[in-house]
């Protein structure tokens, strides 16, 4: 799942939906800060709102990835697409193609949300305009084994490119994924690898409600 997909369904409680964005920033801003479940779990009745809140929003993202990521239809999705851009890449092997078929999957989910659903991506942005943070990078480093200076200024950067619209536009989104390649230190695409986003995009918005469908409860 991507930054609106984990938010969507917390759009009231904008500490919270903020939060469930942390753990991929880190990844951005700072890999080697890793918050994990046990990490947040203890401040999740902590006295101060904002840091149970946060607390929260990291908890939750890290249990919609687990049981997303082991989906059937994530799994066959992502298996789909990583064959489709080994295509596009002329048959190259290893991870490129397998890291595009996962991260497809993830944009290509929240552009179909927000097709949908625009005037809830303006509430997401205007509640990431409304929190404060440096005091998310507080209560963060309250959790984290290991401390970051570089998320407060990640997240005003992150609400300032409002990305999340770029996904939209497949030449838009192609300046998106060879941001990714830089940062992950791969080569960029080719131009011609924006042939696939169209046909990529129907396979998700076709997939979406089996994307997103809870497992049942035992």
């Amino acid at each position: 799942m991507n930054y609106f997909a984990h938010a969507l369904p917390f759009l009231d409680r904008p500490w919270f939906a903020a939060a469930t964005g942390i753990p991929d920033w880190l990844t951005v801003c700072d890999r080697q800060v890793r918050l994990r479940s046990k990490h947040a779990k203890p401040f999740l009745d902590d006295a101060e709102a904002t840091v149970a809140a946060v607390a929260g929003g990291v908890v939750q993202h890290l249990q919609d990835d687990q049981w997303f990521h082991g989906t059937e239809a994530f799994v066959s999705t992502w298996l789909e697409l990583t064959a489709a851009a080994r295509d596009a890449l002329d048959g190259e092997r290893g991870f490129r193609p397998s890291f595009l078929g996962h991260l497809l999957t993830e944009v290509l989910l929240d552009a179909a949300l927000i097709a949908e659903r625009p005037e809830a991506m303006h509430r997401y942005y205007a509640l990431l305009d409304d929190v404060v943070p440096e005091q998310i990078e507080v209560a963060v480093n309250r959790m984290a084994p290991r401390s970051t200076s570089n998320l407060a200024s990640l997240i005003h950067g992150f609400r300032q490119a409002r990305i999340l619209s770029d996904y939209a536009e497949d030449g838009r989104l192609m300046v998106r994924l060879n941001q990714i390649m830089k940062r992950v230190k791969c080569l960029p695409l080719p131009k011609t690898f924006a042939d696939l986003l169209p046909d990529a995009r129907r396979l998700v918005n076709e997939r979406q409600e089996a994307l997103l469908k809870l497992p049942k409860e035992e």
